[in-house]
């Protein structure tokens, strides 16, 4: 059974929303929101279309993201 693009789309940002609010690193829900969506919007574009990698990728950039945040207004 094929899956469609829309329901891989929700299915991979819920998944990492549900890791990000379970370990209390989601930050702003805007933003985070915002930058899952993104990341994972441009893999599907890539062509990308597992759950877990797409998923896995967003949270990667996402805590990236926020790091490298924290580490500009630290200066």
């Amino acid at each position: 059974m094929s899956e469609t693009l829309q329901n891989t789309f929700a299915t991979s940002f819920e998944i990492a929303w549900d890791y990000l609010e379970a370990t209390g690193k989601l930050g702003n829900p805007d933003t985070a929101a915002r930058h899952l969506l993104d990341s994972i919007e441009t893999m599907l574009r890539r062509g990308e279309r597992r759950h877990l990698a797409l998923s896995n990728k967003a949270i990667a950039a996402y805590l990236r993201f926020r790091e490298e945040q924290s580490l500009s207004l630290a200066s």
